[in-house]
């Protein structure tokens, strides 16, 4: 059996996980000399490189000193929790990655207060040492104290640090010594996180993540916890709720470099897929086919954010898309819900809706953006938070809101989030720049990043994660502004543009196509105006020195789609195609909006 350690990564969003991977893959000598590498190799889905940020966990591993090291990158969002808490079950230690200047954040506690629950054993890395004004020393204290403020035991309080910069290509046990290469980080690796352990007895492996091949269906991605495992082996699948059923694994694929070679066969300790085996779920066991003894499922933490799915049946329908009817939409949630655990789909009195559950705007926003360039065309509605009854009294979502900003700003974001039944918690300086914490209902979060970055010159930096149900607490005031809604069909004209321009600002471009009901606008006033934009000028013989003016237009706004998302109003939609996201009315005609007021 050949000596195996197992690692997860894990950081705060941006302080490095997929950059240190880069460069354990490139000293694992997984690339040819002649071949063209890219940066963050990990990140391989379209949407993981425009955004720069990990949404689905990767294996890769790598040979060191005849040691196989499987090295696990994950998600820093806490919107992608669920993803990080199933992985983590596949580790014996974890490679904790902190800035040197910004030091342990939110998220970072967030993943390790599960990597410490487990049991791991940690080593901290202290990244992008090179950077000015950084503070490894007072970092790693502050690791310390977290850790200790987490119930670590003794062994995982005595941890090894390794200083270095994952961009440089540079670690070493001081910061002060620059090295050449990053071999300190995978002697520590060996020396300090304990090999799996050999336990016999009959086979059992938990499924704790899935992979899709069109060619052999769906793959179960775990770890072997206890015996082994084998080609064409009769196996038991033991589901969640104790149902047993019986199956065979055709093909056993253990990772090698940053694809999977076959085998025939995998040993407890061991992280491995299997290929053939019969309708299963994240969470079951694989078992042995006399007595199978199943292991304890994963738990994942609950949604707090729901939204409304529908088809879009907006006048533009069907002319981008491929998928637009409702069986493609649920057939699309349905597939998703096999390999996205923290999502839930429910049912509306509609056959054309659903209320989608996630973990937080980014997480649906993710799933929307990733069904729109697959050709899917769909609406969704005002992102709402869960409310719970317990004990008779309404408890919502709060979480834990960190704003790092420069001074000057500091008062006007302490405002803006205690409009928002924010409580402020505590209140540091590092340098220039003030970090913030609060305890705010994630009802006020929605919407709040747009209006923080303009309020301080696009200067702050925030991270939220999810503390707890509370008590709720009350109504928070909305976005007064009310919308510009169109009046007709056509297109934008630029002179009835310029002549509107004093109601507000405009969302929509010159010659652009709209239809009647679509919120081309955000009024400077309360309460919605519905104004005619596509009114042209009325030729006439009369000539003056004013009648030929140049049109000068503020360029329109372009939302993304989360903020389109938390910009919406209760009662408008998101239209979104594989060309547009669109903003409009539920009701596209003004008298059916004036009923539904009065009601």
């Amino acid at each position: 059996m050949q000596d195996i350690r197992n690692i997860a990564i894990i950081a705060h969003v941006d302080h490095g996980k997929t950059t240190l991977v880069d460069k354990m893959i490139m000293a694992g000598k997984l690339f040819k000399d002649h071949q063209e590498v890219g940066e963050l190799i990990m990140d391989n889905n379209d949407l993981e490189r425009e955004r720069g940020i990990t949404i689905l966990s990767k294996n890769v591993s790598v040979m060191y000193k005849d040691t196989k090291i499987n090295i696990i990158d994950t998600p820093g969002h806490s919107d992608f929790g669920g993803e990080v808490e199933r992985v983590l079950n596949m580790a014996d230690g974890v490679l904790l990655l902190v800035d040197a200047f910004e030091g342990p954040m939110p998220q970072t506690r967030f993943v390790l207060q599960k990597a410490i629950a487990l049991g791991l054993k940690p080593i901290v890395v202290i990244n992008k040492v090179d950077k000015t004004n950084c503070r490894p020393e007072e970092v790693n204290e502050a690791v310390f104290d977290l850790m200790f403020n987490l119930d670590a035991s003794e062994d995982q309080l005595n941890f090894v640090t390794i200083y270095g910069s994952a961009k440089n290509g540079w670690m070493s046990t001081d910061w002060k010594k620059q090295t050449d290469n990053i071999s300190a980080i995978f002697d520590a690796v060996i020396e300090n996180i304990p090999a799996p352990e050999y336990n016999k007895g009959t086979p059992q492996m938990l499924i704790t993540s899935l992979d899709h091949s069109p060619y052999t269906g769906r793959i179960a991605i775990g770890r072997v916890h206890r015996g082994e495992l084998k080609t064409n082996q009769q196996v038991s699948l033991v589901s969640r709720d104790g149902s047993v059923t019986k199956t065979k694994i055709k093909e056993i694929n253990v990772f090698d470099g940053l694809g999977r070679a076959k085998v025939d066969e995998v040993r407890c300790g061991e992280l491995c897929a299997l290929i053939g085996l019969d309708s299963f779920d994240i969470g079951d066991t694989v078992a042995d086919i006399e007595n199978p003894e199943p292991l304890d499922p994963i738990s994942i933490d609950e949604p707090t954010m729901s939204m409304l799915f529908t088809i879009n049946n907006s006048p533009f329908f069907g002319q981008d898309g491929k998928f637009v009817t409702s069986r493609h939409i649920k057939d699309r949630l349905d597939a998703e819900l096999e390999k996205n655990l923290a999502l839930r789909v429910e049912d509306t009195n509609s056959a054309d809706a659903w209320n989608v559950y996630g973990r937080g705007v980014l997480h649906l926003s993710v799933l929307i953006e990733t069904m729109r360039r697959e050709g899917y065309e769909l609406q969704v509605g005002q992102p709402r938070v869960i409310i719970k009854e317990i004990g008779a009294i309404k408890h919502e979502p709060v979480e834990e809101l960190t704003i790092d900003l420069p001074d000057e700003y500091s008062g006007k974001a302490i405002e803006m989030v205690s409009q928002r039944k924010g409580d402020m918690l505590s209140m540091e300086r590092k340098g220039d720049r003030v970090v913030i914490e609060f305890h705010i209902p994630s009802r006020g979060i929605i919407g709040l990043r747009n209006a923080m970055l303009t309020a301080t010159a696009g200067e702050a930096i925030m991270a939220h994660r999810f503390v707890e149900f509370q008590p709720y607490k009350g109504e928070i005031n909305k976005r007064l502004n009310g919308s510009l809604i169109s009046m007709e069909d056509g297109a934008a004209i630029p002179y009835a543009l310029d002549k509107l321009q004093d109601r507000g600002k405009f969302f929509v471009s010159p010659q652009e196509k709209i239809y009647k009901g679509q919120v081309i606008g955000e009024n400077n006033r309360d309460g919605d105006l519905t104004i005619n934009i596509t009114k042209t000028k009325k030729l006439t013989n009369m000539r003056t020195q004013s009648t030929d003016d140049k049109v000068r237009l503020a360029p329109p706004i372009i939302f993304s789609l989360e903020e389109a998302l938390e910009y919406i109003q209760g009662d408008e939609y998101v239209e979104v195609t594989p060309q547009a996201i669109r903003i409009r009315k539920i009701f596209l005609e003004e008298h059916e909006r004036k009923r539904l007021a009065k009601q």
